[in-house]
């Protein structure tokens, strides 16, 4: 079943399926067409001449023109689609390169005009001229070129504003964040079983460092892309074992190397980790030479980071870029720090049945955050919208409503935990600044903003905004 997933995303991501299967579709309806002239044409057609009344010879000229133009719009969009690629992975991120080939209307309009260059190759090979016994005109299929034609400029002018709009930061950040919090909401709470009790955590924890785990090796090198869950929760039932992960989504692994360990101590079973069994747990896994958005959120962030270091590189320094980016970092973030984060320890009808490896809240703000920092340590507007970032996100811990307005419960220790490391990346900003910030009237500015986020978030005591700027 994983196989076949990873077929159909990566079926969905190139620029030929979809297009194929227009093609294939235009072949269909041309020959359909072509039959119904055939076997139903004839006294209804002739009392149309103005519509239907075409020579043969006016027939094929007028498809061989619908062709010749379809064909070379063709070849114009896919140029373009080229250059808007070309575009993309300069001035923002090559990682966003998938997100483009994935977009179904250039795929769609690709295939549109490439149909319909098909569909006339294939109608003009059934015009036949000469003798009136053996002049064929298939006169439905013929008008149908021409209105397909029709469609197709249209399909011409919708394709150049998407280009457009589908181009400019806005939308290319806005794409991504879309993602990412669609696969937040099936990740959190992850499908992987059931949570573990509260109270097992610490001999859990235990288990999973002194039971005796037999290691099951990588057949493959690559990003692991994403874990088959019901295939890995039906291999740990059959086997009666545990199976800790050593690699999460996202991670690369190489080839021989850990890619799993499994245990039978807590059901005492016996475990012979053999070529069969690293065999079956290897095609759980999907690995490739790139990473998606599919299970793993880190790289829907990670995605939008590599924006952020774009927009304010030296060669581009293009800040409102990286303030949008920001901005739906916080709102990412945001919407984490509202869910509860399922813990290592998976369990299927109370047995322990995975020890998974995912990142935490911890690593996750992390990830959004300290490279933000690290390179906008003197720009005084990504400070500023960083520290409203901050905010925010720790106003939606206290909050606990995610971004579609759902409550989420938790608990009064993990709204603290979560704070601390909100607080902690807000003490980190606001030392970078006073580290790098070196006009006044600049440092006046963020520190006046940071006063209103401390009173607004109480918490004066907590994070110290002490200058090392000299007043004259």
């Amino acid at each position: 079943m994983n196989k076949l997933k990873k077929l159909w995303l990566d079926l969905n991501s190139s620029l030929w399926f979809l297009p194929g299967l227009i093609v294939a579709g235009s072949i269909i309806l041309a020959l359909g067409l072509v039959e119904l002239d055939k076997n139903f044409g004839g006294n209804w057609i002739n009392g149309y001449p103005r519509l239907f009344g075409v020579e043969p010879a006016g027939s094929r000229d007028m498809l061989s023109a619908v062709a010749g133009s379809m064909i070379t719009i063709a070849g114009i969009v896919f140029s373009i689609v080229i250059v808007a690629l070309s575009l993309t992975s300069t001035q923002y991120t090559p990682r966003i390169l998938r997100n483009f080939m994935r977009d179904q209307i250039n795929q769609v309009v690709l295939g549109v005009f490439v149909g319909i260059f098909t569909y006339c190759i294939v109608v003009l090979r059934t015009i036949r001229g000469g003798d009136d016994d053996q002049v064929f005109v298939p006169s439905i299929a013929v008008i149908t070129g021409v209105l397909l034609a029709l469609v197709g400029i249209g399909f011409l002018i919708y394709f150049i504003h998407h280009i457009a709009v589908s181009i400019q930061a806005s939308t290319i950040i806005a794409d991504v964040f879309e993602e990412t919090i669609a696969v937040v909401d099936v990740l959190f709470p992850h499908r992987l079983g059931e949570n573990a009790p509260d109270e097992e955590l610490e001999s859990l924890q235990k288990f999973s460092t002194e039971a005796d785990w037999q290691t099951i090796r990588s057949t493959q090198t690559g990003y692991i892309q994403n874990i088959d869950i019901e295939a890995l929760l039906d291999f740990t039932k059959k086997r009666e074992v545990v199976v800790k992960m050593e690699h999460g989504v996202g991670e690369f692994v190489i080839a021989g190397a850990p890619l799993a360990s499994a245990s039978g101590a807590a059901r005492n079973a016996d475990l012979k980790v053999d070529k069969a069994t690293t065999e079956k747990l290897n095609r759980i896994y999907s690995v490739d030479n790139f990473r998606t958005v599919d299970q793993d959120v880190a790289f829907g962030i990670r995605q939008i980071v590599d924006i952020v270091m774009k927009a304010l590189s030296p060669g581009v320094n293009d800040t409102t870029t990286a303030v949008i980016s920001i901005d739906y970092l916080a709102a990412i973030c945001s919407h984490l720090a509202a869910h509860p984060f399922p813990t290592h320890f998976r369990f299927a009808g109370n047995r322990l049945q995975v020890i998974a490896k995912r990142p935490s809240f911890e690593d996750l703000i992390d990830l959004a955050f300290n490279q933000t920092r690290q390179n906008a340590t003197n720009n005084v507007a990504i400070i500023l919208r960083s520290l409203h970032a901050l905010e925010q996100i720790a106003l939606r811990i206290k909050d606990g409503h995610d971004l579609h307005n759902k409550q989420q419960n938790l608990s009064a220790e993990k709204r603290a935990e979560r704070l601390e490391i909100v607080s902690r990346h807000l003490q980190m900003t606001i030392d970078a600044a006073r580290e790098n910030v070196t006009s006044k009237d600049d440092w006046a500015q963020i520190e006046e903003h940071i006063e209103k986020v401390l009173k607004k978030l109480d918490w004066e005591n907590k994070v110290s905004v002490e200058s090392k700027i000299i007043s004259a």
